[in-house]
C-alpha cells in the first residue's frame, strides 16, 4: 500500500508515517522536560529536611599573610558549617537555608558611617578612635557581604518599631558594653535614650527610648558565673587570682532578667586570667596557678565551657523568664608581634582576605565550646518553650584586624593598662555589623 502524503504550505510534502513519528518524539521530549523540571523544583524541599553532615573545624591560626589558599575555605566554611546546624536564623528566608549571613567577606563601601563621635555622645573614651587622632579612616569604608546573599543595612526606625514596648538586655564583659553602645549610636539618628539607671556604675546601665517605650540594659558579668577576686585591693588589676564558682551563676544578672523580651549573652576574654575553680563549694582545679602544687591544672577551656553550661542551664530553669536568648559568639583579638602586655599591637589598615589569616588556639576552642553548649541549651529550651538564636559574628570579626583602637583610645602620653587595645572595637567601626546581624535575626 502506498504511503499517504500530506501537503504542507509553501509546496512542501511529508509522509503521514514520518509526521506521526515526529509528533511521538516531541511528546516524549515534553514529558521528559516536565519530569526534570518538577524533580528539580522539589529539591529545596528535599534539602530542607535533610540531615546536616557532621563536620569539624579545621585548625586555624591568627597569623598575618602566611596561609595558603586552602585555608581560605577553612576560615569561611569551617566556622559556619560548625555553627549552621545550631540555628536556622542565619538563612535569608525560611525557604532558603543555604544563605548564611555569618559566612562571607568584607567588601569596599564608600558610604559615610551612620554616626561619628560628634553625633553620638555614648562612645566610651577607649573606643573613641576619631577623638584620639586615628590618622586612617579607611577602616570605616567596608561592609560585610555574606556569600550568596546581602546583609541589609541597619535601619534604626525599623529596629525601634520592632522593639516598641519591649526590652533588651546585654550580659557579658566590656565587649557586651561595646555592642550596646554601638546599638545606641546607630539608633541616635532617630532618638537619644534617657538614662533611667538606679546607679552611676557604667557596668549596670538602663537606657529608655521614650517614643518607643523601649529599654536597653547592660549587666556586667565577665565570667557569667559567680566570681570573686582573691585580692581586690591589689594595684595590678590583671594578674591577680580569681575564684570561679563554675556551678553557680552570677545573680547580678540572673535575678534581673525575668521581664526582658530579649537577652544577648557573650563572654570570653576574662577566662584567660589566673583562676581557681570551685564546684559544690570545693576547690577542684585551676588555671595559671603554678604556685598551687596540689591543685589540678584544668586549663581555661574547662572553666569557659562550664560557665556557659551553667549560664544556659540557669536561664532554662527560670520560671518567669519567657524571652528570646541570643548567643553572640566570640570576638577575637588581633595582637601581632607580641602579647598585649609585651608590645603587641594591631596596626593593619584593611581587612584580611580569606587566604590571609586563619584561626586556632584557645579562641577557636572557646568558639567551639560556645556553639556546643548553645546546641544543648537550645534543645533543652525548646522543650520548655524558650527560643535560642545564634548571632555568629566570629568569622566577620576574625577578618577585621584593622578595626581596633590600638593606641587611639587615649592620648599618647597617658599611662593606661591596655596601651595598645586590640580587643575592643572603634566606634563607629566593624562592631556595628553585630547590630545588623541582630536586626536581621529579629
Amino acid at each position: 500500500m502506498d504511503s499517504q502524503i500530506i501537503h504542507l504550505p509553501f509546496g512542501r510534502q511529508v509522509f503521514l508515517q514520518a509526521l506521526f513519528s515526529v509528533l511521538l518524539l516531541s511528546a516524549a521530549a515534553i514529558l521528559l522536560f516536565i519530569s526534570f523540571y518538577f524533580s528539580n523544583l522539589l529539591v529545596p524541599f528535599q534539602n530542607k529536611f535533610s540531615v546536616p553532615s557532621s563536620s569539624t573545624l579545621s585548625t586555624l591560626l591568627l597569623l598575618p599573610n602566611t596561609s595558603s589558599s586552602s585555608s581560605s575555605s577553612s576560615i569561611s566554611s569551617s566556622l559556619s558549617s560548625f555553627s549552621s546546624s545550631s540555628s536556622s536564623s542565619s538563612s535569608t528566608s525560611t525557604s532558603d537555608k543555604k544563605c548564611n549571613i555569618s559566612k562571607g567577606e568584607w567588601i569596599r563601601d564608600p558610604k559615610e558611617p551612620y554616626y561619628s563621635n560628634i553625633t553620638c555622645w555614648m562612645i566610651q573614651e577607649h573606643q573613641n578612635c576619631m577623638k584620639y587622632g586615628r590618622p586612617d579612616m579607611e577602616f570605616l569604608n567596608w561592609r560585610w557581604k555574606p556569600d550568596g546573599c546581602e546583609l541589609p543595612a541597619f535601619e534604626p526606625v525599623r529596629f525601634l518599631e520592632l522593639m516598641r514596648g519591649k526590652s533588651l538586655a546585654f550580659v557579658g564583659d566590656s565587649l557586651a558594653r561595646n555592642h550596646m553602645q554601638s546599638l545606641m549610636c546607630l539608633l541616635s539618628r532617630v532618638e537619644y535614650p534617657k538614662d533611667i539607671s538606679n546607679t552611676s556604675d557604667e557596668n549596670f546601665k538602663r537606657m529608655f527610648y521614650t517614643n518607643y517605650n523601649f529599654t536597653i540594659s547592660i549587666f556586667w558579668s565577665p565570667f557569667l558565673i559567680k566570681a570573686r577576686e582573691t585580692n581586690p585591693q591589689s594595684s595590678s588589676r590583671v594578674n591577680y587570682m580569681w575564684n570561679l564558682y563554675l556551678d553557680e551563676v552570677d545573680n547580678n544578672w540572673a535575678n534581673q532578667i525575668d521581664d526582658f523580651n530579649y537577652l544577648i549573652i557573650s563572654a570570653g576574654n576574662w577566662f584567660t586570667r589566673p583562676s581557681l575553680f570551685y564546684e559544690k563549694g570545693q576547690l577542684i582545679g585551676c588555671n595559671y596557678c603554678d604556685q598551687y602544687n596540689n591543685v589540678t591544672q584544668l586549663t581555661l577551656h574547662y572553666s569557659h565551657r562550664e560557665a556557659f553550661k551553667t549560664a544556659f542551664h540557669t536561664i532554662n530553669k527560670l520560671k518567669k523568664f519567657k524571652g528570646v536568648i541570643f548567643l553572640r559568639t566570640l570576638s577575637p583579638s588581633h595582637f601581632e608581634n607580641g602579647e598585649w602586655n609585651k608590645g603587641g599591637n594591631c596596626v593593619r589598615q584593611r581587612p584580611f582576605q580569606r587566604n590571609e589569616t586563619t584561626f586556632e588556639g584557645f579562641e577557636l576552642e572557646f568558639y567551639k565550646a560556645q556553639i556546643e553548649e548553645f546546641r544543648v541549651a537550645k534543645e533543652e529550651g525548646r522543650k520548655k518553650g524558650l527560643e535560642f538564636r545564634l548571632l555568629d559574628s566570629t568569622e566577620a570579626m576574625v577578618l577585621r584586624p584593622d578595626g581596633h583602637p590600638s593606641r587611639y583610645g587615649h592620648w599618647a602620653q597617658e599611662n593606661v593598662s591596655l596601651y595598645n587595645d586590640c580587643v575592643h572595637w572603634c566606634l563607629p567601626g566593624p562592631v556595628d555589623v553585630w547590630n545588623s546581624f541582630l536586626l536581621y535575626n529579629l
